[in-house]
């Protein structure tokens, strides 16, 4: 049987046309609006939750042999394109998500996400999914103008992580904020968009799901702007 090592919105639209499922019919199989569904199709890169690679992962599983066997050869359509841009050792391209921390003065720039169900959300920092051929760094500024309506230019390039629930490798930068008002321009993704003071952010964003470099250099900053 197929293995999905992470789940994205465009593996699980290929699930459901296995399926043979209508939006609703898999949004109630799946415990999800249809609203959500409805985004997978618009969105194919976006990775769902943990909960949700759970749920995607037992679907799987229980799926007929016939459905299994048709998103086996679905699957194979979806990783057709990675294999002609493979590096020199032969394996596809790695999902990667630039994340950018934005700050003006001694605020820092979130967005509320919604959920994979209708009443979860969650505060994360602007990012976006870097495409091939496409920088990280400039990924990170376009995606925060596209969400937030914020311009802001990279000061320094923070690190990079396999992220430890989505499994997806994040690269960080440290952001300065130069023009636009926050808005939520993306209201299909996200709940709102808002400025925190930096001290107040754990409040937002568990302080143990930050990568610790982005936590020590905002306390860092933090620190010297009190002083």
């Amino acid at each position: 049987m197929e293995v999905i090592e992470v789940w994205t919105a465009q593996h699980a639209c290929a699930l459901q046309a296995a399926l043979r499922m209508t939006n609703e019919a898999f949004a109630r199989k799946l415990g999800i609006a249809v609203r959500t569904v409805g985004t997978w199709h618009s969105r194919p890169d976006l990775i769902p939750k943990t909960e949700m690679q759970q749920i995607l992962d037992a679907t799987l599983e229980q799926a007929p042999a016939d459905a299994r066997s048709r998103f086996g050869r679905l699957l194979s359509d979806i990783n057709q394109p990675a294999a002609s841009s493979t590096g020199s050792a032969g394996s596809p391209q790695v999902l990667r998500v630039a994340i950018a921390i934005v700050i003006r003065d001694d605020d820092v720039l979130i967005v509320c996400r919604r959920g994979d169900d209708a009443g979860g959300i969650s505060w994360q920092f602007p990012a976006g999914v870097v495409k091939p051929g496409t920088s990280s760094g400039t990924t990170a500024v376009r995606e925060t103008l596209s969400e937030t309506g914020i311009h802001c230019a990279i000061s320094q390039n923070l690190g990079t992580r396999l992220h430890p629930l989505t499994h997806v490798y994040c690269e960080y930068f440290l952001c300065d904020y130069l023009a636009g008002t926050a808005e939520n321009r993306d209201v299909v993704e996200n709940v709102d968009v808002t400025w925190v003071q930096r001290g107040d952010l754990t409040r937002f964003i568990p302080r143990d799901s930050i990568y610790p470099p982005v936590i020590r250099t905002l306390e860092g900053r933090h620190d010297t702007a009190a002083s």
